[in-house]
């Protein structure tokens, strides 16, 4: 892990919802089941425009991790790469449930957002944490449900 940290910040904190014996677990399957059909997990995409805080990835940082954590997610690992004192963000929690993932524009002040989760996670329960965090004047918002089954 440590190879990784000269390309940007690596976060190797689990979220508190991470049990210690996670690993003891017997397999399960993390599909859904919402209004009569079955899926892989709710990707939601955010557009921010008129954002704020998007040029420090520690903020970032620390707001996709509220996020992930309201949304019930178990945060695995994190890395964000910062392109210069003044310059965007790149960077992506890695869940347990999958992933949110974030590039932003502050020269635009627009973030692109990513949110995937699968099993009884509720990634619009993290919206609420990214909206305080970044303060955006306008959301663009669209939901795929990912491995439709039927």
């Amino acid at each position: 892990m440590n190879a990784l940290s000269p390309l940007g910040m690596v976060s190797e904190t689990p979220s508190s919802n991470q049990s210690p014996d996670q690993g003891l677990e017997v397999q399960k399957d993390y599909f859904v089941q919402k209004d009569g059909v079955t899926f892989a997990g709710t990707h939601l995409l955010l557009d921010l425009w008129g954002a704020s805080n998007l040029c420090d990835p520690v903020v970032i940082d620390r707001a996709l991790r509220e996020a992930a954590e309201a949304a019930g997610a178990t945060i695995l690992h994190g890395h964000f790469h910062h392109f210069s004192p003044n310059g965007g963000v790149s960077g992506v929690l890695v869940l347990a449930e999958s992933h949110i993932s974030i590039h932003t524009w502050p020269e635009r002040d627009f973030a692109s957002i990513d949110i995937f989760m699968c099993g009884a996670c509720n990634p619009y329960h993290g919206l609420p944490a990214l909206k305080a965090a970044f303060r955006p004047a306008s959301i663009n918002l669209s939901e795929n449900r990912r491995g439709l089954i039927a």
